[in-house]
């Protein structure tokens, strides 16, 4: 603390995704909206800038490679606090104890993925500059509570409401909720056994930032509340103008079948076709590249209107090329690719999206996974989030307007 009484020692946030979560298996790395999960909040947390070091507290192998991935540091949590009856704050504790240069620590809910850099910069300077040794976040509800009966014989009254004079919802402030984005605490009041202990405060997040993943039915409510509300990062999200799609392991499986006579045959998928068709009709320019000539994806490439490139040896300048023509930024173009002839165009373009059985420099060069395989829909997949991240993009232009 400095001779003006601010808060001025090592601020670690600290994420806590444990492997053995058991209401979804592997929860906090499974892919929400193309990210895992963790992703998000690590993003949040790193572009906040008020983080002298970000950590995630795991005990599993994949979650701490997603964690590096990211840009987090790992901190390996020992089997004394990974168990199922283990809490939050023994699990802090552990953290504190073997990293005593930190002072303050933010504990943040890697369940919560609409978490904004805006909401840690605020609470970090509550706790920094107002004094305060913890500070929590809350949503406002309006919700009216009963009590609880227990028996046959017992009948319910009300908690918070007169029921013969029920205000409206806009005569009542309504009632203040933990959330549980975050929990921001100064070392001491954690190591206490208390981190909402000290002086204490809340930090009032709205409903629409206020998501928490607990069970698979949340899964589906937060993709679509991460697209309206949802952090993307420090870069201006921009409408794609153009996809260029691999097609061998994207838009196939891989697999060529030949008749006894010698003829080559490949299967397409109808929901891909459906959702190429799909992004034409709202304007976005769709083509195709491919290393071999194909007959058959030629024909279906004209079946869908598609520009098609086939035997292209170097897939980068073919797209640097259509970029030029089509007097596109890459932050316009998507690429869909698999494998590692596709890799320079996905490290370039603005949305980069692979099918699940991808190879591994794909994977890690895409920030779109699809839960899908090529040839089975995964083209489909990632143009409704191409579609969903034009939704996004509206939505923040009319909230500018």
């Amino acid at each position: 603390m400095d001779s003006c009484g601010k808060k001025t020692g090592h601020l670690a946030a600290l994420v806590l995704a444990r492997g053995g979560s058991k209401g979804i298996p592997l929860k906090n790395i499974k892919l929400l909206a193309g990210v895992p999960l963790i992703g998000w909040v690590i993003r949040a947390a790193i572009d906040s800038e008020v983080f002298d070091s970000i950590w995630v507290s795991t005990d599993h192998d994949d979650i701490e490679c997603i964690a590096l991935e990211f840009g987090a540091q790992v901190h390996r949590r020992s089997l004394q606090v990974s168990k199922d009856s283990t809490s939050s704050r023994e699990t802090i504790q552990e953290f504190l104890r073997l990293h005593p240069e930190v002072e303050l620590v933010g504990h943040i809910q890697a369940t919560s993925p609409c978490l904004h850099p805006k909401h840690l910069r605020e609470v970090a300077d509550m706790l920094r500059n107002h004094g305060y040794d913890s500070v929590f976040s809350v949503v406002r509800r309006h919700q009216f509570r009963w009590k609880e009966i227990k028996s046959k014989d017992e009948v319910t009254t009300p908690e918070n409401i007169d029921p013969s004079n029920r205000p409206r919802r806009q005569d009542w402030p309504g009632e203040l909720y933990e959330n549980g984005s975050f929990y921001f605490s100064m070392r001491k009041v954690v190591l206490d056994g208390n981190p909402q202990g000290g002086r204490t405060a809340y930090y009032e997040m709205l409903p629409e930032y206020s998501v928490d993943i607990d069970v698979d039915i949340d899964w589906p409510i937060a993709e679509q509340r991460i697209i309206t509300y949802g952090y993307f990062g420090k870069e201006k999200l921009q409408a794609v103008k153009l996809l260029v799609c691999a097609i061998d392991g994207c838009l196939t499986n891989g697999k060529v079948y030949k008749s006894t006579s010698g003829e080559q045959f490949t299967s397409y998928n109808i929901s891909d076709s459906t959702a190429v068709k799909l992004l034409k009709d709202k304007g976005t320019k769709v083509y195709f590249v491919n290393n071999a000539k194909s007959d058959c994806h030629r024909l279906h490439a004209e079946e869908l209107g598609c520009h098609i490139e086939q035997g292209c040896e170097n897939k980068f300048a073919k797209l640097q090329e259509w970029c030029d023509q089509l007097h596109l930024t890459w932050k316009e173009v998507a690429y869909f690719g698999w494998d590692e002839t596709d890799i320079e165009c996905l490290k370039k373009v603005g949305v980069r999206g692979v099918p699940s059985n991808a190879c591994s420099l794909a994977l890690k060069s895409a920030n779109y996974i699809c839960k899908l395989t090529g040839g089975k829909g995964a083209v489909r997949e990632f143009a409704e989030h191409l579609l969903l991240l034009a939704r996004k993009v509206e939505s923040i232009t009319n909230q500018q307007m």
